[in-house]
């Protein structure tokens, strides 16, 4: 005979990137809720202990739904997250800015921990909700937890990647290079749905309302309706795309092997087409009404007005793959001659240029006025944004240098990955 135990529980909500308790959050379980006190802490009585769901409601937070074994333990512990620190998908933004302006870690870094990846990483970790997501060459993606290091689970496809995963809700957008679109399970792992599109997909996802833009080596652009499992249009545009597509307003920007910038409604009809001096294999920014597009062939730097209006070029002599980051008035991107770049964004003029020792092909990235860049030469350098005075260099590196979150940065290493925190924290 069962035999009812009526218990007083006790939920403490706890900010995950800032470690600092939650005051006011809603707190509800069984059927019942209460508020947390000045210590983050709700209290609830319930009719029977037993281990249940627990939601957590808070104003700037993201809503929090978890398991809790309460049959063993009267106090847990919940943890909740700003979307704002959070870095969800390649670029930090949907207008692929390679920016995280809430952010605010910089050097000098202590190394917290580091996990081995057993294979090139060639495009950044994306990061939700105290979880590290990312994909290594051979195609295996690893979910790692930001506050320990441990490797929660891995997904082995064998299909190859080169890009990075976005988070869309509980699941895990990836894209391979047999031309699958993967879409996992974020909790564990698990496929839950696939679709293919009979080419190689270099893209990175980007999603807006449930819909997945992405390019083709083929030379297709389409839309993923990942809700209904379909495509909801494609576009043909004639030459290989290994470009990601950047998002702003209602206009999807992506360039093309043909050395093409499309500028593109969210329905697929062209809004205008302009060319650069050579194919562009990495990812244009749009910020503040412009698009700053990298030209790899043409190792250049090409800026439009967002109605299509040629604004300047820099060229650099050699091979840009770098993606550029658009911060304060300032763009910047790396070249295979080895250096890295910070220029004006409205002018085109060089403000400093600073060398790594070797070719620079991934991302340049900016967090917390800190521009960042990986080279061959096995590096990551970090500087200042505004002085272009060195301030990081970090001895593990080689294609993509940073992502992370509010908590703790990740800088990516050829084939490992390592969470840094400023000296100054105390976590």
């Amino acid at each position: 005979m069962h035999v009812s135990h009526p218990a007083k529980l006790v939920v403490t909500v706890v900010d995950g990137n800032l470690n600092t308790r939650v005051r006011g959050a809603r707190v509800q379980l069984w059927y019942r809720s209460a508020r947390t006190n000045r210590h983050g802490e709700a209290t609830i009585r319930v009719p029977n202990r037993r281990s249940m769901y627990v939601s957590v409601n808070a104003r700037g937070y993201g809503d929090r739904v978890v398991f809790e074994p309460f049959a063993r333990f009267r106090r847990v512990t919940v943890r909740v997250y700003r979307p704002s620190l959070q870095w969800r998908l390649y670029g930090a933004t949907p207008e692929r800015s390679q920016a995280q302006v809430h952010i605010r870690l910089r050097p000098p870094f202590r190394t917290v921990w580091w996990v081995p990846l057993h294979g090139l990483v060639e495009f950044p970790a994306v990061v939700d909700s105290g979880v590290a997501y990312v994909g290594n060459r051979d195609g295996t993606v690893y979910a790692i937890s930001m506050r320990i290091g441990y490797v929660l689970w891995r997904h082995p496809s064998r299909a190859g990647m080169a890009s990075s995963p976005a988070v869309f809700g509980q699941e895990l957008v990836t894209h391979s290079m047999d031309g699958r679109v993967r879409v996992l399970d974020r909790a564990t792992g698990r496929l839950r749905w696939s679709f293919g599109v009979g080419s190689p997909i270099e893209s990175s996802p980007i999603v807006g309302r449930g819909v997945d833009y992405f390019g083709t080596w083929d030379g297709r652009l389409i839309a993923l309706d990942l809700r209904h499992h379909r495509v909801l249009w494609v576009r043909r545009l004639g030459a290989k795309i290994t470009s990601s597509a950047s998002v702003a307003g209602r206009t999807l920007y992506i360039g093309d092997y043909a050395g093409r910038i499309w500028a593109v409604s969210l329905q697929g009809a062209t809004r205008w087409v302009r060319s650069v001096n050579g194919r562009i294999y990495g990812t244009p920014a749009v910020v503040h009404g412009r698009v700053f597009v990298p030209s790899s062939s043409g190792g250049s730097l090409t800026a439009f007005s967002t109605g299509g209006r040629f604004l300047w070029r820099i060229t650099t002599g050699s091979y840009v793959y770098s993606s550029p980051a658009v911060w304060n008035g300032r763009v910047f991107f790396g070249s295979y001659n080895g250096s890295f770049y910070g220029v004006s964004a409205s002018g085109g003029s060089v403000l400093w240029r600073v060398g790594t020792g070797g070719p620079i092909s991934g991302a340049a990235v900016v967090v917390d006025g800190i521009a960042y860049a990986g080279s061959f030469s096995g590096r990551i350098v970090g500087v200042a944004a505004t002085s272009g005075r060195v301030v990081l260099n970090f001895h593990h590196g080689h294609y993509v240098p940073v992502s992370g979150d509010g908590m703790r940065l990740l800088l990516h290493g050829y084939s490992s990955l390592y969470a840094v925190e400023p000296l100054r924290s105390l976590r």
